[in-house]
């Protein structure tokens, strides 16, 4: 087994990123005798899988090659064929995997299928490394429910904004230009009214070039005080949906849909919308991948709730002081250290004097 050839697998999966949704993101490379005759990755839900672009570009050279791919070759029959007949059909003499599929509808049945075909199925090669790049669709394939990326621009303090409730601009243009990038690569964007009443943010992609991806645009607004004339409603970008509570007004619900939102009632726990039935509705809408933008309130309640999977904080080299208000997490704190919320996986990257902090929640 070679890494490299795995790595370049990886690296092909990756490019794209935030486009495959409800389907995983999976890079394939055919190598025979030590050159790479084939390559390529799933680009969309719906379109070609990686293995068999990877074998219409090796044709019939494919025989008796190493087929290198980060996910199991799928064996059921959805939108495209199954990826294991094309295999077995190619001649490929071996199948080198980083990860089975964890989806049940094939989870080690693609490995049986290709070994009982006479080809011989090695796993493991650079398994961290593939099973957190599919982190979210394990989850939201094993859970119904998206991984939810929480994004936050604080102080050196932890602060999210200033004593008047300023928060523009905590973070520098570059941090500001890679929450675009992350943006195109979440499937929505999730926000409270605070966040819109205070902000009034766009939560589009920008700048916006041929072919960019709009996440959907998903507020949390128990009593539908959203303004009609938010920029939600007057820039270019994904769907706007609103989850309010049953009780909240009717005439303020045609106002908001004449604007363009759709706006979905449910049960509210504790006078706020139930953010557990906010989650399995976008689920059933195939979002994947969620990023929570704000406010506060919001973050303290997928926090508490242990909603969040993956955090991505901008520190920036500011102090804004006060009290616990406009802290990223406003309540439910630890009352010792040994109970914080802990962050694994650590990666660091700084943008000017910014610096961006990722972690996977340790759950």
């Amino acid at each position: 087994m070679k890494p490299q050839y795995m790595d370049r697998a990886l690296s092909l999966a990756l490019k794209a990123k935030g486009k495959t949704s409800p389907n995983p993101l999976v890079g394939a490379v055919i190598v025979k005798a030590g050159k790479v005759i084939g390559e390529g990755y799933h680009k969309q839900a719906g379109k070609e899988h990686a293995e068999i672009i990877a074998l219409k570009k090796a044709k019939s050279l494919a025989k008796g090659a190493t087929l290198y791919v980060n996910l199991e070759p799928c064996c059921h029959t959805g939108r495209t064929g199954p990826c294991t007949d094309a295999v077995i059909k190619a001649g490929i003499k071996k199948v080198v995997i980083a990860m089975r599929d964890p989806n049940p509808l094939v989870a080690g049945k693609g490995v049986a299928k290709l070994k009982k075909a006479g080809i011989t199925v090695m796993e493991g090669l650079l398994y961290k490394e593939a099973k957190a790049l599919n982190a979210p669709f394990e989850k939201f394939i094993t859970q119904k429910l998206p991984f939810v990326t929480l994004k936050a621009a604080v102080s050196l303090d932890g602060k999210i904004a200033a004593l008047s409730g300023d928060s523009k601009w905590i973070s520098n243009e570059a941090s500001r230009a890679k929450v675009h990038e992350m943006r195109e690569e979440s499937d929505a964007i999730l926000v409270g009214l605070n966040t819109v009443l205070k902000d009034d943010p766009s939560l589009n992609v920008r700048p916006m070039k041929k072919g960019t991806k709009h996440p959907l645009r998903v507020v949390v607004d128990t009593k539908l005080n959203t303004p009609a004339g938010a920029k939600l409603f007057h820039s270019k970008g994904g769907k706007v949906v609103i989850f309010c509570g049953n009780d909240a007004p009717k005439a303020k619900e045609k106002a908001l849909a004449d604007k363009g939102a759709e706006v979905v009632r449910t049960a509210t726990r504790d006078k706020r919308v139930n953010l557990e039935a906010i989650m399995k509705n976008l689920a059933s809408r195939d979002i994947v991948s969620l990023m929570a933008e704000g406010g506060g309130t919001l973050y303290t309640e997928l926090l508490g709730k242990g909603m969040v999977d993956n955090v991505a904080i901008f520190v920036a080299p500011i102090i804004l002081g006060g009290t616990e208000r406009y802290s990223l997490m406003q309540n439910g704190c630890a009352k010792n250290i040994k109970d914080a919320l802990k962050l694994i996986n650590l990666s660091y990257r700084q943008y000017g004097e910014n610096i961006l902090i990722e972690g996977k929640v340790l759950k």
